[in-house]
């Protein structure tokens, strides 16, 4: 009996210790053991209004020009419900990733991660049966990321030149080409590209939000101008929502860009939480894209654009302004997208160009803008493209990786009461994998449709 006591109370003893433990970064706090914001060493760190800046720039970016057209796709009613359902996921996954980045800090002693470094670490501190995967999966995000980006980078550089060349041709009475004006775009998108580090990026990103903030602005101007009844439009679309998810995914999703603006902050504990940086530039973007794609499809209809600003009578000045200074603002988001494209093939090769490092950044850089001009020039298409890129690669970055991730961490120390966690992310998991085979197909099938040559 006094046995059985004494081991009882050492149970209590032990269940007192250990229950504080849960979090890594409560306890090394609580010892004052390490603090990686602290210790964090950034040359060109950014501020919290300058990271909200970048969010903002690569949350509102292409992707919301293509909201009407989505909206065409699910009906007006459908469409609300579904951007909020789209935008809840996608800010939860950002959260989750950047979350379990910040708890891998503490048990790593790093100040800072990437998204495939949180990945990798996770599975090699997780689980034995996860550590075998842990090289599998930082190649599959780094991969997947590169693809991701340098697809986007190609769809900015097709966007710009169709606005453009809408407002050219109109001024000029010609016929220019967009495949030419993206040829042409090759130099202006060199010299952005150039630009040294995200803290130099953060005033050309305060462009583009006044001038994407501008556009916009004339754009609402002249959607709520001589609004059809609404039981004109659809209000419900079943059939084609896989083009909706995979075009609101892109739109929405910035998990690329989240780890390399929280790793840049002066203050990256103010990137989460319920005012921090991530949760008040998801609100307002979410809401500017119902917004946009609500009035879009009720005032154009069948007749909307893959861009909504194609849709806007180019012979009136305000519409030209729209579609430069929209083709503007994109073309200033060129540089935000393509620093992680760089960020992974530099990371990849930067120790073996130790003798010329410099040069041989900028000559990758310049390498790489010219790819997806090529890129660009062979498919000049928008929204099959963006639904692709949406939902094949976005879908399993953005909303699979960052769930799975957010498993292993939590394998040792509980799901929560009933593990709501591995319920809610089973649910993540199964909406990822929808967009990604319904969302792929549709839009591989559009791609083909455009592409097939028409019967004479």
């Amino acid at each position: 009996m006094a046995t059985h006591g004494l081991v009882g109370s050492s149970n209590v003893e032990m269940r007192h210790k250990i229950q504080p433990r849960k979090s890594d970064a409560e306890q090394a706090l609580a010892n004052n053991d390490f603090d990686p914001f602290a210790m964090r060493d950034n040359e060109h760190p950014t501020t919290d209004n300058e990271t909200l800046t970048h969010l903002l720039k690569a949350s509102l970016g292409t992707g919301i020009l293509g909201m009407p057209f989505a909206f065409g796709a699910s009906g007006l009613v459908m469409g609300i419900f579904a951007t909020i359902f789209t935008a809840f996921i996608c800010t939860h996954c950002s959260y989750v990733l950047v979350k379990c980045g910040h708890k891998l800090y503490y048990k790593t002693r790093r100040t800072k991660m990437t998204f495939a470094e949180i990945a990798e670490t996770a599975f090699q501190k997780g689980p034995k049966w996860s550590r075998g995967f842990a090289p599998i999966a930082k190649f599959s995000i780094l991969f997947g990321m590169f693809l991701t980006y340098f697809g986007t980078c190609s769809v900015y550089t097709v966007i710009v030149a169709k606005n453009f060349e809408q407002v050219l041709n109109h001024w000029f009475d010609t016929n220019i080409s967009s495949r030419l004006l993206i040829c042409i775009m090759l130099v202006p998108l060199i010299l952005i590209a150039w630009v040294p580090n995200l803290k130099y990026l953060a005033p050309v990103s305060m462009v583009a939000n006044v001038f994407m903030g501008l556009g916009l602005f004339i754009t609402f101007y002249y959607l709520v101008q001589d609004l059809p009844s609404l039981e004109t439009r659809k209000m419900v679309a079943i059939g084609t929502l896989p083009t909706f998810f995979s075009i609101t995914i892109f739109a929405m999703e910035a998990i690329g860009v989240v780890m390399p603006l929280e790793n840049n902050m002066k203050t990256p504990q103010n990137f989460l939480g319920l005012c921090g940086v991530l949760s008040q530039g998801m609100s307002g973007v979410t809401l500017v894209y119902m917004l946009l794609g609500f009035l879009g499809y009720l005032h154009y209809g069948d007749a909307t654009e893959q861009s909504i600003t194609l849709n806007l009578p180019v012979h009136e000045w305000p519409a030209q302004a729209v579609k430069v200074l929209i083709g503007l603002a994109v073309y200033c988001t060129f540089g935000l997208q393509f620093y992680v494209c760089l960020e992974i093939v530099w990371d990849g090769i930067k120790e073996k160009c130790t003798k010329r490092p410099v040069f041989v950044n900028y000559v990758l850089r310049t390498v790489l803008v010219t790819a997806a001009v090529v890129l660009a020039v062979s498919v000049p298409t928008i929204a099959p493209f963006m639904g692709l890129i949406g939902a094949f690669c976005f879908s399993i970055l953005g909303l699979i990786f960052p769930v799975l991730i957010e498993i292993v961490v939590h394998w040792d120390t509980g799901f929560g009461a009933y593990n709501w966690i591995v319920w809610k992310n089973i649910i993540i998991v199964i909406c990822g994998f929808a967009a990604l085979i319904f969302g792929s197909e549709d839009a591989i099938r559009q791609i083909i449709a455009e592409y097939k040559p028409t019967a004479e």
